[in-house]
């Protein structure tokens, strides 16, 4: 069995015999939401400083955007994790 190394540990393992990318990948998807979440408040303040209509348009408009922006970073990010999940069972492979 492979041991699970601490964070600090395993961020300065030299030999990179443990993967922290899927430690970190919940908080950064947080971290997309959060963004995400503020671009989306900012065009919609832009834009009803803009005009009125422009900033019901954008009221429309942002929550479209931001679910599209979070289902990309999702996908993206679970793409990356499935290449570490490869990754892993090849080890496992490997050493069987």
């Amino acid at each position: 069995m492979v041991e699970n190394k601490s964070f600090l540990a395993a961020l300065f393992d030299v030999s990179f015999s443990e993967f922290i990318t899927t430690k970190l990948i919940k908080i950064i998807f947080v971290i997309g939401i959060v963004i995400a979440a503020i671009v989306a408040l900012f065009f919609i303040i832009g834009a009803f400083v803009s005009s009125f209509w422009a900033g019901l348009g954008s009221l429309i408009i942002s929550p479209i955007i931001f679910l599209i922006y979070v289902l990309i970073i999702r996908i993206w990010l679970e793409l990356i994790i499935v290449i570490f999940k490869i990754a892993e069972n090849s080890k496992i492979v490997a050493e069987k």
